[in-house]
């Protein structure tokens, strides 16, 4: 049983998954940091100086707080459209590297007869 837990923990898999997680976390601090400390404030300010957190109203003893409420909603945009432009450059910086230039495919003179040949058919 140890052997089997040791290939699973220790598959290449399992371990970028480990490490995506950490790293995605942390990400996700960093860019929630920038929501609420930088554009957040600037928002509020472009609305006449309001504290988009602070915005509220209650409906009997409910409090509700969409002021909260908009400052996920940002946060979750911000994240979303972050995590999209990273994945839009690691595959642009695969693929540009996995693609070797390849040559075309010499053609036989007799085949390319035929291809002709077989093209005017279809068109008849």
């Amino acid at each position: 049983m140890w052997n089997e837990f040791k290939k699973f923990a220790l598959k290449g898999n399992v371990l970028d998954l480990a490490v995506g997680v950490i790293i995605g976390a942390a990400f996700g601090k960093i860019v929630s940091s920038l929501v609420e400390d930088i554009i957040m404030p600037l928002v509020g300010l472009l609305v006449g100086g309001i504290d988009l957190k602070e915005l509220a109203f209650t409906v009997g003893s409910a409090e509700v707080k969409y002021g909260m409420f908009v400052q996920n909603v940002v946060d979750f945009l911000i994240v979303a459209f972050s995590i999209f432009m990273f994945v839009r450059l690691v595959n642009k910086w695969f693929k540009k590297k996995e693609e070797p230039k390849r040559e075309a495919p010499k053609v036989d003179t007799k085949e390319a007869l035929l291809t002709e040949i077989r093209d005017l058919l279809k068109e008849r």
